[in-house]
């Protein structure tokens, strides 16, 4: 007889089974396929257990559903066997569609080997039904069988291929095509059991367990081994995505602190530490081949007025067009370098030097044309030294001294241009760098000193302050002026320290003074641009007032215009931070920078300096004694009291007097002394005094 009647319940379960199965099989290929190693064996083999167990339970739970009225037994090794076939056919499926690439030529041989493997299966575990007489098979539905487990082979392999990788809009498709595969399998058991045709119902003893108990039984165990692998698959699956994504987080912060160490945070060239890298392979390469490169030290002309200027916003600007310019200009293999400041460094090969000379003229003459840094038109200029291997240099430290010697010439010899190094360009390079060297020894040796320039009341006195003006007594080179030591200081940063130690002794010297009756003296002292821009500047200050008990009202600090202009607000704040603690403020070289008025009105300072340039040709017919008039109404009008340097003649003594300046200095009335001299003769100073 055919089978006609089935438990409902354990239907549903069936199909439950097979779908579950189906989603494991596309699970557990995704696991496969993003494995390597030990790692995809373990899951291809786990994964092909659970997903051999869940058909073979789908087709027993199958059978166990059949509503006979006759006793069933099973023989164990032909159930045992029909197992091994489903976990055999789902190894089978699971390394075939884990492979990079799935053809018709192998998805079809891989469709018919499958699917017989379950035909097999079914089969088998038909056969293991202990029943006589034997069951009959109606041919029709037996071929039908096969051709839907054929068909639903090829489906399955296709979308498990298709559907291996994780992603949302996958994950979806993935259940769907679950749902599908669970079904085509289902219905290749019920075809196959629409073949069997069981005798008639005659009594049989049946020693075995419960057919409702072992479905049960079955149903559970499937239900728990395929559970199990998707749960550990899913969780495996989210650890390896956290894990991906926490080695790839890790993989971007590498490159960026990789970009951080080895580029220049402001224009993405490489910095130093990477061109000495590939400066160390350019003469490992040529040394090899036999062949020479050059490299090109380059220094922006009138970079440091730009930035006093315009502050350092338009600086930065500056340099990041600057370096856009200087890449265009370049082919080939060459490595473009920023060693800080306005330096840059250009490494490249080249088959002459006449090619080097070339390159370095067209990179001097496309930077001397205007820069638009908005609303600026800016201009500099490019001063280049080159430098060839092996003729310059047999190593990176003496290619990139050369080089550098080589560019220091083009300065002095007139800027905005390039000269290939010479043997005599390294005495200036080794005097530089030798005074640099003993910079950094004169504050421990103490060969820093400070003289003091007079201030006299217009028009003659009596004194009411002084100057302070900073020397560097030379063990070999005798008494220096600031403009042969300040430019290196401020290039090595060493300008804040002796900023600080000036502001100190300054301090102390006044201090000493008052102690001799001189209590109505002041002393001005001079801030760099780079000594305003420290944070401490107003601790310092305030802690060396304190050490050595002056008021705070004695003591003036001059700051150029160009300083206190290069960041407005913030010169704003400090300033109003020590003039509220008693210190005065005074601004220097006043009309020789860029100013706002909006900003001067509201600088605290007591008083604006001419710049000596104003007062070197005053006359009363000049362009700049209208400028100096121009300044002291001003000044007037802002309430500010008027100081004017550089007065050597009575002429411009009398000019300015008149003007109301109310303070005059320079060698007309007193050069500057030390403090001794100064100590001993006290307001007798007058113009009679030589230079200390």
């Amino acid at each position: 007889m055919l089978v006609s009647q089935y438990d409902q319940i354990l239907v549903v379960v069936s199909f439950i089974v097979a779908i579950l199965a189906s989603y494991t099989a596309l699970n557990m290929a995704g696991r496969v396929s993003t494995s390597t190693g030990s790692s995809a064996w373990v899951w291809l083999t786990g994964g092909s257990v659970a997903m051999g167990i869940g058909i073979w339970a789908m087709h027993f739970i199958g059978m166990l559903a059949m509503d006979i009225s006759m006793h069933l037994r099973y023989d164990p090794l032909l159930t045992a066997l029909s197992m091994i076939i489903a976990i055999a056919s789902s190894l089978f499926a699971l390394w075939l569609v884990s492979g990079t690439e799935l053809t018709m030529h192998r998805l079809f041989p891989g469709a018919f080997v499958m699917g017989m493997g379950i035909v097999a299966m079914h089969y088998t575990g038909m056969a293991a039904l202990q029943i006589t007489p034997a069951i009959m098979w109606d041919k029709t539905w037996v071929a039908i069988s096969v051709i839907i487990a054929l068909l639903a082979s090829f489906a399955a392999l296709w979308l498990t291929f298709r559907l291996r990788y994780e992603a949302a809009q996958v994950a979806l498709m993935r259940f769907g095509a679950a749902i599908l595969m669970g079904f085509a399998i289902a219905g290749m058991h019920y075809s196959g059991m629409m073949a069997a045709q069981f005798p008639h119902d005659d009594p049989m003893d049946h020693h075995g367990v419960n057919g409702n108990w072992l479905a049960v039984l079955v149903s559970v165990v499937a239900f728990s081994i395929l559970g199990i692998t998707l749960l550990v698959s899913m969780l495996d699956a989210r650890l390896q995505a956290r894990t991906s994504l926490l080695a790839s987080s890790l993989a971007a912060a590498n490159r960026e602190l990789a970009q951080l160490a080895l580029h220049d945070t402001l224009t993405r060239l490489p910095n130093r530490v990477l061109l000495e890298d590939r400066l160390d392979q350019a003469i490992n390469k040529a040394r090899r081949e036999g062949n020479f490169f050059a490299l090109m030290f380059m220094d922006l002309d009138g970079f440091k007025t730009v930035n006093d200027a315009y502050g350092h916003d338009v600086g930065d600007k500056l340099l990041v067009t600057v370096s856009e310019r200087l890449k265009q200009q370049l082919k080939g293999q060459y490595t473009l370098a920023r060693m800080g400041g306005d330096e840059f460094v250009l490494l490249t090969e080249v088959n002459a030097p006449d090619e080097a000379a070339t390159l370095a003229g067209s990179l001097v003459r496309v930077i001397d044309k205007p820069f638009n840094i908005d609303p600026y038109d800016i201009m500099v200029t490019l001063s280049v030294g080159i430098a060839l291997y092996p003729h310059d240099g047999k190593n990176e430290r003496e290619l990139m001294f050369n080089a550098d010697a080589a560019m220091y010439h083009t300065k002095h010899m007139g800027r905005n241009g390039y000269h290939f190094f010479q043997p005599s360009m390294n005495s200036l390079a080794q005097t530089q760098l030798q005074l640099m060297n003993d910079l950094w020894l004169a504050t421990e040796r103490k060969e820093f000193r400070l003289v003091y320039q007079p201030k006299f009341q217009a028009p003659a006195g009596p004194i009411i302050g002084f100057e302070a003006l900073l020397r560097w007594q030379h063990p070999q080179r005798g008494l220096l002026a600031p403009d042969a030591f300040l430019p290196l200081a401020e290039k090595t940063g060493l300008i804040v320290p002796l900023g600080n130690w000036v502001i100190d002794e300054a301090c102390r010297q006044l201090s000493e003074w008052r102690a001799q009756g001189n209590t109505n003296w002041s002393v001005a002292v001079n801030l760099s641009t780079l000594q305003f821009e420290q944070p401490s500047l107003v601790q310092t200050i305030m802690d060396s007032l304190s050490k050595h008990d002056i008021p705070a009202e004695t003591l003036i600090l001059e700051v150029t215009e160009t300083t206190a202009m290069t960041n407005p607000d913030e010169s704003v704040r400090v300033l109003t931070q020590l003039t509220d603690a008693g210190v005065q403020a005074s601004i220097d070289d006043f009309g020789t920078g860029y100013s706002s008025l909006l900003y001067l009105k509201r600088l605290p300072a007591c008083e604006l300096k001419i710049d000596r340039a104003f007062v070197r040709e005053l006359g009363s017919d000049t362009d700049d004694a209208t400028i100096v008039s121009a300044i002291v109404a001003l000044a007037k009008t802002l309430n500010l009291k008027i100081v004017a340097e550089g007065v050597e003649t009575t002429e411009q003594q009398t000019f300015l007097t008149d003007l109301g300046c109310n303070t005059l200095q320079d060698y007309l009335l007193g050069k500057p002394v030390s403090a001794d001299v100064i100590s001993a003769q006290g307001n007798g100073l007058c113009v009679q005094q030589g230079p200390q």
